[in-house]
């Protein structure tokens, strides 16, 4: 059992971290009365974080690779329980938002180094294993967000999906002082800052402009103008960097692009949605955070029982045949919940949902280990920080893009003889009072 307890220490930050990316879906609600907040405000309160979250891992990554894997993760388990505090004291929307982005900043110095921290302290059959158990703490942390974030916000408040991370952080970062040995590259590279600034202003302006919408306008045009210039640079000063953040040599091997872009799609496809079936749940048919919880809790179940079951036959198992199948259990499972109509009552996203975290279990834990595989041992920082990137960032579009939708459709359904304002009234928690 002792050999274990490095994973322990790894899966626990791990999990804090995650859950914070959806546990504040079923809170929404609470926020947006008593922060009267806009419809936008709520959609930068998730993305903000996971936004940051992908914006500096692979950065992060390459600092780990030279500074010490250990050493960034303990630094990110402190940053994000101070930020977790902010949140949780936040006397108002914009200081709420700028604290995500600070937890976010926290959250990228430990998912950066959790994955090369478990390939440093495991081989042969036992990474199997090892990443099957931290696969299954993804897909339970993911889902299990909200279930964790409804029990908290019913009994306790909203402010408590923050606080509870503090003593979480504390046991977190003794077992790491005590169990998990530290790690790092032999060859360290100097950081690449200018790589740094052009990806991170490409991700924000992206996501901007994908939050904001409004297609005609001349902000919009011009933050996706930003975000094209910001990407190009990005390329330009990669190819020439003796030290690159993202060695663009990698994108050359089609598996390993493969499981980047599967990466993206995955979180997109599996997690976004839960935001908007959230507000859905609570704020039309009137569940209490807790047993919109509870109606998402399936995905949380299934992801966890089928990843960690995954772990024994990670190493024996074609992971195309794992991912693949996973990807096309997830669609089906976002398939099945498209059946939400006038009157439809909660339990019709139940099936869909189980089905999304099947296909989330199947395919998380070999999508993150085949492509550590894919690269040498001493690119373990900036392959782990490449696979957690693309994750967030489809998270983070996949928020914006629906947030969109969502909004379009509100405001061309309600435009019409419903009067002004109930678009924002209804997507910034209102449904109940317009109704």
């Amino acid at each position: 059992m002792k050999k274990w307890w490095p994973l322990v220490a790894v899966c626990a930050g791990t999990f804090m971290l995650l859950v914070d990316v959806t546990i504040v879906t079923v809170a929404l609600p609470d926020m947006a009365r008593e922060l009267h907040t806009t419809f936008q405000d709520l959609q930068w309160v998730i993305d903000l974080y996971a936004l940051v979250l992908a914006a500096l891992v692979l950065t992060v990554g390459s600092v780990a690779d030279r500074l010490g894997r250990r050493r960034v993760y303990l630094i990110g388990l402190v940053v994000f329980a101070l930020s977790s505090l902010a949140c949780g004291l936040a006397p108002n929307v914009g200081v709420l938002i700028a604290a995500r982005g600070v937890q976010g900043l926290g959250a990228a110095a430990m998912f950066a180094t959790t994955m090369a921290l478990i390939s440093s302290s495991y081989s042969g059959r036992e990474r199997g294993v090892a990443f099957g158990v931290w696969g299954a703490v993804n897909g339970a942390a993911a889902a299990a967000g909200p279930i964790v974030g409804g029990l908290l916000a019913t009994h306790f408040g909203w402010r408590w999906i923050f606080l509870v991370n503090l003593p979480v952080s504390v046991v977190a970062v003794g077992m790491t002082l005590l169990v998990v040995r530290e790690s790092r590259d032999p060859h360290p590279s100097r950081v690449d800052v200018p790589g740094m600034v052009s990806f991170t202003v490409a991700a924000a302006a992206l996501t901007y402009a994908l939050i904001r919408g409004a297609w005609g306008s001349g902000l919009t045009v011009v933050m996706l103008a930003i975000a094209v210039a910001a990407l190009v640079v990005f390329v330009l000063v990669e190819r020439r960097s003796e030290y690159p953040m993202l060695d663009l040599a990698l994108l050359r091997h089609a598996s390993f692009t493969t499981l980047l872009v599967a990466g993206a799609l995955l979180s997109a496809a599996a997690w976004a949605s839960l935001t908007y079936e959230s507000l859905w749940l609570q704020t039309v048919l009137g569940l209490t955070p807790i047993q919109a919880g509870l109606v998402l809790l399936p995905a949380s179940l299934a992801a966890f029982a089928v990843s960690a079951a995954i772990g024994r036959v990670l190493h024996t198992t074609s992971p195309r045949l794992l991912i693949g199948s996973g990807l096309l259990v997830i669609a089906a499972g976002a398939l099945a919940q498209g059946v939400i109509r006038t009157g439809s009552s909660w339990w019709v996203v139940m099936p869909g949902l189980f089905l999304v975290g099947i296909g989330a279990g199947l395919a998380m834990a070999p999508l993150s280990a085949t492509a550590m595989g894919a690269v040498d041992r001493s690119r373990a920082g900036m392959a782990a920080g490449a696979v957690s990137t693309f994750r967030q960032l489809g998270y983070a579009f996949g928020i914006a893009v629906l947030g969109e939708v969502f909004d379009s459709g509100l405001s061309h359904g309600l435009s019409h003889g419903a009067g002004a304002g109930l678009p924002a009234a209804l997507s910034g928690g209102q449904a109940q009072a317009v109704l």
